[in-house]
């Protein structure tokens, strides 16, 4: 091989080898910065927590914005937590994770018209996510908006027709619009699940009165 063959050869192995060094040692720095910080918020030191994961921070990195979002909205920084999370759907458009995330902000600011279409939007993703579909029911159960809440209950329950939570929610909204007899089927089906539920137990009664 010439001379200027192996210094190619040379060239190309330095550079790789040095990308690799690099490679590692970042995820080194990546992995301790994290390590530190889940023990940090273990112990409720939400800011150091922070502060130790900014001194890795980079901007197009998913898991460090989803991360920081978690992190500031345990924190009490809800506007940061909305920054964070929103770079989070940008660098990951597809996600329903930093949506859920994203959620944790607004909710703490009273924000809930934005707060619906985030999770009109992960059931535009997700059809068939039963987590969307019961806290936007669970908003509209709040505004006493049963007709809008009972779309989503229903949904669930055709989903997961002997699933508590959804039964549950669905035999109450079903009797707040005055439907007993099919609230009295569906509270005496949450029974079954959990035969002792007192929130069931009250609505049976409710129903058969």
């Amino acid at each position: 091989m010439g001379t200027l063959g192996k210094t190619i050869v040379i060239g190309i192995f330095t550079f790789f080898g040095t990308s690799y060094i690099f490679a590692q040692q970042n995820f080194t720095e990546l992995h301790d910065a994290f390590r530190k910080s889940y023990t940090l918020e273990g112990n409720g030191d939400f800011q150091l927590a922070i502060n130790e994961l900014k001194t890795v921070y980079q901007e197009d990195t998913y898991e460090i914005n989803l991360r920081l979002g978690w992190l500031n909205y345990m924190a009490g920084s809800f506007n940061e937590s909305i920054a964070f999370y929103q770079k989070s759907m940008e660098l990951m458009p597809y996600a329903d994770e930093p949506k859920f995330g994203y959620i944790f902000p607004l909710t703490a600011l009273g924000r809930w018209d934005e707060v619906i279409a985030v999770y009109n939007q992960i059931l535009e993703n997700s059809p068939h996510n039963t987590k969307a579909m019961y806290y936007l029911g669970t908003i509209y159960y709040n505004r006493l908006q049963y007709d809008k809440a009972i779309t989503y209950f229903k949904q669930i329950v055709d989903l997961y027709p002997f699933d508590y939570d959804g039964l549950l929610i669905y035999a109450w909204t079903k009797l707040k619009l005055g439907n007993k007899k099919e609230a009295k089927d569906l509270f005496q089906k949450v029974l079954l699940n959990k035969p002792k539920d007192a929130s069931a137990t009250d609505g049976l009664a409710l129903a058969s009165s």
